[in-house]
C-alpha cells in the first residue's frame, strides 16, 4: 500500500487525505492544532463559489468539476455544505473581467446572462447602480459554508482511514520532524497555507495578508444572491443562516503572522467597506457590524497556486491566493492523480519567479 504524509488539515489538505484514503492510500494527516482550528485560512464562516474566472479556462474548468463535487459531498453527508444562490457581478467596463469572463462561460457551456443594472438591482432591498454597464448572472455559483465543510471533510477523511497526528512539523529531507520523532512516507505534501513561508524560507516568494470578513445585521431580510465587484475588489453574499449580509474588501491587507497576528478586525478595514456599502447599498452604510473574522491570503505575485516537488523531494501545494477555498475537492483529484505518477503538474504552478499579476478573484488593487 502506497502511503503519504499530509501536513496541513485545513480544506486542501483535508480534501487530499480524504481523496487518497478512498483511493487506496495510507494517509497521516499532520496538524499542529486541530482542523477547523480559527487560525486557518479555511476558518471562516463562508466563501464564494463561482466559475468566472476572468480570460482563464483552466480555473473555470476546475470550479465546475468542484460544483459537482461539493454538491455530491452534500448528498453524502446529508448536510447543505454549498448553497447555490447565484451569483452577479457588478461590471463598471464594458470589455472588462466580467465580459471576458462571459466569453469564457459561453466557450465552455456554462449558463450565464448579461442583465441590464436596473433589472439586477430588483435581487436586493437597496441598490445603486448608477456606475455600471452591464451585470453579469452566473446561475451554478453560490455560498460555500466553510469552516462546516472543513470540519466535515474532516470527519470523512478519519472513517475513510486516515491517522491524525497532532503537533508542529518541520521539514527534515523528505520526511516530517515533530520534536524528536521523523515520520517517513512513499510521499510527503505540505499543505500549510500562511505557514508555508515560514517552514520553506526562500523558496519563492509568498506574502501573508491579513484579511476581515465582515457580515452586518440588516434590518430588512437579505435573502439575495452572491455578488461582486470586480473592479472595485469586494464581494459578499445575503444573509446566510443568519450571520448577516456580508461584504467584503479584496484589497490586499497588511503583512500578518498567522501564529501570533492581531485577529480583530482593523477599523480601516471596516470603513473601507463601509465606504463601499454607502456607494452600492446604502441602507447599510450603518447596518451594526454582526460578525467580524481575520483570516489570510497567502499571496502569490501572480495569483497563481504553487503545486510543485520541493529539491528535497517533498512536494509544496500552497500560495491558495484568496481564491483556493471554493476548488478544494477537485484540486485534491488533481493533486492525486499527480501523485500517482498520472501527471505532471502544470508549468504555472511551478518555483519559477512569478510576473505579477491579478484577475483571478478580483483586481486586488495591488502593486504586487
Amino acid at each position: 500500500m502506497k502511503s503519504v504524509i499530509v501536513v496541513g488539515a485545513g480544506i486542501w489538505g483535508t480534501s487530499l487525505a480524504l481523496r487518497l484514503a478512498e483511493s487506496g492510500w495510507r494517509v497521516t494527516l499532520v496538524e499542529q492544532y486541530q482542523p477547523g482550528h480559527l487560525r486557518q485560512a479555511s476558518s471562516g464562516e463562508t466563501r464564494l463559489l463561482r466559475v468566472a474566472h476572468g480570460t482563464d479556462e483552466w480555473y473555470a474548468r476546475m470550479a465546475v468539476r468542484a460544483r459537482e463535487l461539493w454538491l455530491g459531498l452534500g448528498e453524502r453527508t446529508g448536510e447543505e455544505l454549498y448553497a447555490e444562490t447565484g451569483a452577479l457581478w457588478f461590471a463598471r467596463r464594458d470589455q472588462g473581467w466580467e465580459r471576458s469572463s462571459a466569453g469564457v462561460l459561453d466557450r465552455l457551456g456554462i449558463p450565464y446572462e448579461i442583465r441590464d443594472p436596473a433589472r439586477a438591482g430588483a435581487a436586493f432591498p437597496d441598490f445603486r447602480a448608477d456606475d455600471l454597464k452591464f451585470v453579469l448572472w452566473e446561475p451554478r455559483a453560490g455560498v460555500l459554508r466553510a469552516r462546516r465543510a472543513t470540519l466535515v471533510t474532516a470527519r470523512l477523511a478519519r472513517d475513510a482511514g486516515v491517522t491524525e497526528v497532532r503537533g508542529r512539523a518541520e521539514p527534515y529531507g523528505n520526511a516530517v520532524r515533530i520534536g524528536d520523532e521523523v515520520l517517513r512516507a512513499d510521499r510527503v505534501v505540505w499543505a500549510c497555507g500562511a505557514w508555508l513561508p515560514r517552514l520553506f524560507p526562500g523558496l519563492m516568494d509568498l506574502q501573508v495578508t491579513k484579511q476581515d470578513a465582515l457580515h452586518f445585521a440588516a434590518q430588512e431580510p437579505w435573502d439575495t444572491p452572491a455578488w461582486g465587484d470586480y473592479d472595485g475588489s469586494v464581494y459578499g453574499h445575503g444573509d446566510l443562516d443568519g450571520l448577516g449580509m456580508k461584504a467584503t474588501s479584496d484589497v490586499e491587507g497588511e503583512p500578518y503572522d498567522p501564529e501570533t497576528g492581531d485577529r480583530r478586525v482593523s477599523p480601516a478595514n471596516e470603513a473601507m467597506v463601509r465606504t463601499y456599502l454607502r456607494r452600492r447599498f446604502p441602507s447599510l452604510e450603518t447596518a451594526p457590524l454582526l460578525l467580524g473574522q481575520a483570516c489570510q491570503y497567502t499571496l502569490t505575485r501572480d495569483g497563481e497556486w504553487v503545486i510543485a516537488r520541493h529539491p528535497d523531494g517533498a512536494w509544496v501545494l500552497g500560495g491558495d491566493s484568496g481564491h483556493g477555498f471554493k476548488h478544494a475537492p477537485a484540486l485534491a483529484e488533481y493533486v492525486a492523480e499527480i501523485l500517482e505518477g498520472d501527471r505532471e503538474p502544470e508549468p504555472r504552478f511551478g518555483l519559477h519567479e512569478r510576473i505579477p499579476a491579478r484577475g483571478l478573484r478580483t483586481s486586488g488593487q495591488t502593486d504586487l
